[in-house]
């Protein structure tokens, strides 16, 4: 169960951003491994204030937390977004704490580096080394044991609808110091926006002795002139004039994969009423099976009626239609 952040730091959830702050220091100097040697309970406490202080701490993640939720709030970040932009580091530096907590929070071993992020959008970096990112090293003064390894680069890859409903490799060339890299990733059928891939050991090299860091690809799906994405499912607004509405017709429709299928549309079909083609819409993600295709019925009201269209709707007006 996702925990609620403002229980954590003990403070309500009006409180201000010296508040938050305020109650953060008091529990990372109570809490902090230092202070707690071999107190498992207090490194699991100690995480989370450091968790809740990164989100609460930031005026976006805090909008968006307070917004969607704790479980809505944690499909949208990952650990590493959680992190990105945090002062925690200056915090834990400023009351003179250190220690190896890296492992507390990615689960790393205890020779793992800084973690600092660089975003690509389908070419160069957009921010510097650092830029947004929690340099752990630097927070806590080295782990010490084994060599680090390198930083983890992220990059941004766009993809279509299409791109999703097939599946396929796409070739991303991006840079590494001086040095273009160029892989070929694996785009899994299904996909979702905001999931990343992981290629292990193409990100940046490691110091002399430690190995290199990780490529991760996050996936920005397009948006689709005709479908709009529900997760597996998709759905298409098709317009009919009333007297199809209203007697019944065939429709056709097109679907992901590039086939037009017909759809029965019912006599006395209502306007906003949403037909069913089962199992036309997108693969699960990771998952068996694939989503539904819905057709959304709209209404066309013509603005223009020739002299016969406009006395037949006034003979049906008549009629109470």
């Amino acid at each position: 169960m996702a925990k609620d952040y403002y229980k954590v730091l003990g403070v309500e959830k009006g409180a201000s951003a010296d508040e938050i702050k305020k109650a953060y220091r008091k529990l990372a100097l109570k809490y902090h491994p230092d202070r707690n040697k071999g107190d498992k309970e207090a490194e699991d406490k100690f995480k989370e204030i450091n968790e809740a202080y990164a989100v609460l701490s930031d005026p976006k993640k805090k909008q968006e937390y307070d917004t969607y939720g704790a479980s809505g709030f944690k499909q949208r970040y990952s650990q590493e977004d959680i992190y990105r932009g945090s002062d925690i580091s200056d915090i834990l530096r400023g009351m003179g704490l250190g220690g190896d907590v890296f492992s507390q929070f990615f689960g790393g071993g205890g020779g793992r580096g800084g973690y600092r992020t660089y975003t690509f959008h389908g070419g160069g970096p957009q921010a510097g080394p650092g830029a947004g990112g929690f340099d752990f090293n630097q927070a806590y003064g080295g782990m010490g044991g084994a060599p680090p390894r390198g930083n983890d680069l992220i990059y941004e890859l766009p993809v279509s609808l299409e791109e999703v409903y097939h599946g396929g490799d796409k070739m991303v060339s991006y840079r590494v110091g001086d040095k273009t890299e160029r892989v070929s990733v694996k785009v899994p059928p299904g996909i979702e926006s905001g999931k990343k891939l992981r290629l292990a050991g193409k990100g940046e090299p490691g110091p002399p002795g430690g190995s290199a860091g990780d490529l991760l690809i996050k996936i920005n799906v397009l948006g689709h002139p005709l479908f709009k994405r529900e997760g597996a499912d998709l759905e298409i607004t098709k317009t009919v004039p009333f007297s199809q509405a209203a007697l019944g017709a065939s429709l056709e429709v097109e679907t992901p994969s590039g086939k037009t299928l017909k759809v029965k549309l019912p006599k006395g079909t209502q306007p906003g009423a949403r037909l069913r083609l089962k199992g036309q819409g997108l693969p699960k993600f990771k998952g068996s099976g694939d989503g539904d295709l819905f057709v959304r019925v709209a209404l066309e009201v013509p603005q223009r009626l020739s002299k016969e269209q406009k006395e037949l709707l006034e003979k049906l007006a008549e009629e109470g239609l």
